[in-house]
Order: C-alpha cells, then sequence, then structure tokens
C-alpha cells in the first residue's frame, strides 16, 4: 500500500545535479567496490599458487569455494546493510561499508592459507554488499526523475571500469599489492564523505512513525514479494556470465581448443570494458527511449545470443576472436545498473535502501547456487562443461526476461511514497 507524502527534499537544499558530490561520490564508491569484488577472480590462480595450490583441479575447485565464500558474505551484507540503510540512513551505510570492505583488502594481502583467505573473502562481501544499493538509492533520491536514470548510469559507468583498472594494478603489482592497492584506494574515498548530504527523502521519511527496514515485510505481503522477486531474477543472470563464462575462461578456452591460451584476468578485461559501455548504452537509452521496461527486454534478448556464442561458436577460435566475445557478453550484460535502478524505483522510500541493496547482492549471491548447479551438471559425460552452462544461461535468462517483462515501468515515476 503506498501512502502520498509531501515533497521530501528540504527547503534550502536544491536537488542535485549530474556532477554533484553525492553522483561522484557514489561513483566512486562503487569504482573501488568493483575493483575488490573482481579482483579474485582476476588473481585467482596467482594468489592460489602463492599460497601452495598448484594443482588446476584444486585451483578450479578451491576458487570456486572462495567465490561462494565472497558471494554468502554479500548475502549476509545485503540484507545487514539495506536494513541500515532504511534505519540509519543511506550515508551512513554508503560509508561504513567501504570502510569494511577497504580493511578486508588490505587484510587479503596478507592471507597464507586457504582458510584465512576464505573468511577474508566472507567478510570483504559482508562490506561490498552495501556500497552499491546506497549509492543508487541515494542518487535516484537526490536527482530529479527525469534524470536519475543518467545518475545511475554514470554510477555504474565509472565503478565498473575498477575492473578494468583491478586487471591493470593485478599484472604490473601482483596480488598481494592488488589487494594492499585496493584498501588503500577505498580508504582515501573516505576522505570525500564531507561534502555528500543524506538524502532529503529519507530525512522527511524519519520524521513519521512508518516502520523503516522491515526486511521481513518483502515475504509477507503476496503482490510485494512477487514484484521482489522479479527484480531478484532479473540480476541473477550477470554473476553467472561473470561467475561462471568469464572467471572460468582459461578452463573453457581448453575446451573450446583456442589456438592459444587465455587468461581469467584478461578476459575480465574485455568483459568489463564491455560491461562499462553496456552500462552507458542501456541507461541512455533507457532515458531516450522512456521505458525501462522495453530497454531490459532488449538486452537480456542480446544477451542470450552471445551467450550462445560464447558456448557453440568459439571451437578452434583465436584468442582475439574469444576476447572479442567476451567483450560482447560484458556489453550485452551492460543491463545490470538498469537492474539495480528498477529495483529501487519499484518500492516506497521506507523501504528502497533495503530492495536496492538486498536485489544487487541476492543476485551477485546466486553464484552459490549456480557454482555447485554447474559443478554437479558438469559431472554428467552427456552434459560437461558446454552443456551444463547452457542448460543454466538457459533458465535463468529466460527467468529475467519473463520478469523484466512483467514488472511495473518506473521510467520517471515518482518516488515520493511509502510502502
Amino acid at each position: 500500500m503506498h501512502a502520498p507524502q509531501p515533497s521530501l527534499v528540504p527547503t534550502g537544499r536544491p536537488a542535485a545535479g549530474l556532477l554533484s558530490a553525492v553522483v561522484i561520490v557514489a561513483s566512486l564508491g562503487y569504482f573501488v567496490d568493483i575493483y575488490d569484488l573482481v579482483l579474485f577472480s582476476i588473481i585467482r590462480v596467482k594468489s592460489l599458487n602463492g599460497i601452495g595450490i598448484t594443482d588446476p583441479a584444486a585451483v578450479t575447485d578451491q576458487g570456486l569455494y572462495l567465490l561462494s565464500m565472497q558471494m554468502w558474505g554479500m548475502l549476509l551484507g545485503g540484507i545487514l546493510w539495506g536494513v541500515l540503510g532504511d534505519k540509519k540512513g543511506r550515508l551512513s551505510v554508503l560509508f561504513g561499508s567501504i570502510l569494511l570492505y577497504s580493511l578486508a583488502n588490505i587484510a587479503n594481502g596478507f592471507v597464507q592459507t586457504v582458510d584465512q583467505y576464505a573468511w577474508l573473502r566472507l567478510i570483504a562481501g559482508v562490506g561490498l554488499a552495501g556500497e552499491l544499493g546506497a549509492g543508487i538509492t541515494l542518487v535516484a533520491e537526490s536527482l530529479p526523475k527525469e534524470k536519475r536514470g543518467y545518475g545511475t548510469m554514470i554510477v555504474a559507468s565509472v565503478g565498473v571500469s575498477g575492473a578494468m583498472v583491478a586487471y591493470l594494478v593485478g599484472q604490473q603489482f601482483g596480488w598481494r599489492n592488488a589487494y594492499f592497492i585496493g584498501g588503500a584506494l577505498g580508504l582515501g574515498l573516505l576522505a570525500l564523505r564531507a561534502g555528500v548530504f543524506e538524502s532529503g527523502m529519507f530525512e522527511q521519511t524519519k520524521r513519521t512513525d512508518v516502520a523503516r527496514g522491515n526486511f521481513l515485510s518483502l515475504f509477507a505481503n503476496g503482490p510485494r514479494f512477487y514484484k521482489y522477486l522479479r527484480c531478484l531474477l532479473v540480476g541473477a543472470p550477470f554473476w553467472y556470465l561473470v561467475g561462471i563464462l568469464i572467471t572460468l575462461a582459461p578452463e573453457f578456452g581448453q575446451q573450446f581448443h583456442l589456438q592459444g591460451p587465455v587468461t581469467g584476468g584478461l578476459s575480465i578485461f574485455w568483459c568489463y570494458f564491455g560491461l562499462t559501455l553496456g552500462d552507458v548504452t542501456s541507461g541512455s537509452l533507457s532515458q531516450l527511449i522512456k521505458s525501462r521496461q522495453r530497454t531490459l527486454q532488449i538486452f537480456i534478448l542480446s544477451s542470450a545470443v552471445t551467450v550462445g556464442a560464447y558456448l557453440f561458436a568459439l571451437d578452434g577460435a583465436s584468442t582475439a576472436v574469444f576476447y572479442t566475445v567476451c567483450f560482447l557478453i560484458g556489453f550485452t550484460g551492460g543491463f545490470w545498473a538498469l537492474f539495480v535502478t528498477v529495483a529501487a524505483e519499484q518500492f516506497g522510500t521506507n523501504l528502497r535502501s533495503t530492495v536496492a541493496t538486498t536485489a544487487p547482492n541476492f543476485a551477485r549471491g546466486a553464484t552459490v547456487l549456480i557454482a555447485p548447479t554447474y559443478k554437479a551438471l558438469k559431472a554428467y559425460p552427456a552434459l560437461g562443461m558446454v552443456g551444463a552452462a547452457s542448460i543454466i544461461g538457459a533458465v535463468l535468462l529466460g527467468l529475467a526476461f519473463f520478469s523484466a517483462s512483467t514488472l511495473p515501468e518506473t521510467y520517471a515515476k515518482d518516488l515520493d511514497y511509502l510502502e
């Protein structure tokens, strides 16, 4: 049930502009977030070799284990930071999460065992869970409704470029130093806090007696839960694309009998280069055609085509062709920012941070189900790597398309309401 509110932008504080402090800080925060989020996938082999794991099968299995630990952290952190964002404020979550994952990043540079690595990836995951949702919510509530799509596009586009920087740093400075640099970038970002104001909508909601950040209320109402579930399903394919197809690119490269070896780091670099351009394109397209829904449909269908090309058209291809397809997977998967924006726009101010934070983290956290499912399906001789990846991709992309097609349109929707 929606209850109308008066204008939630406090008198004397104009709506933020596209290059305001809130957009800049949210963008840089997401930049460091993505840097750390994908850094493990980039340096997976080198870091595991560095602590004594050298058997290729063990590197694959332990890598999936550590990735799952990170994602479990993001599942837990998504709930924690989302609720805190609606109860205590978007700004406190934005900087609290940056502090936690920055310190965890630095600690990751000192690991000596897989167990240490696993627990620190869990803690880092908790920290990483808060930044994107808080940043998107803060930007969406601070910008005029006709421009917020551009604002969230800027946040995501700047943010995902952190993956390319992570690759370059990992190549030039070694895996331990790459973690130290990521932590230092995050701690440096905290110095920008003084220029950012809390969301006016949140400040106004604090003065009401409505319940804020009630995570369980998302499940207590049938239509609300169904809408929330569809938000989650729209984002779930992204971490199949990155967590399976791109992270395991070296293994798929061998399966495809490519003309040369490929690396996970360079595959992620090209994927995220494509994702940066894809986020700009999807965000701009949703503003130009004034429809989030149609833009999501276009990108999900395009993603299905590129996944098909990756799995069935690369046998014996050159490494250049393989990396080109990685780029295209990233570009067509560039509906991530739009997905988070749509999730934030679907719910009222008293639940917006909870949804905008849990939705991307539950979508990311789907990896803890996707990875073991992929591993189990791959064990069947009739399926193997390609068959297992095909089944999972078809299911996830099909559910995402259905969900995007049935969610309410939110372009230029007035966010000035409560659940």
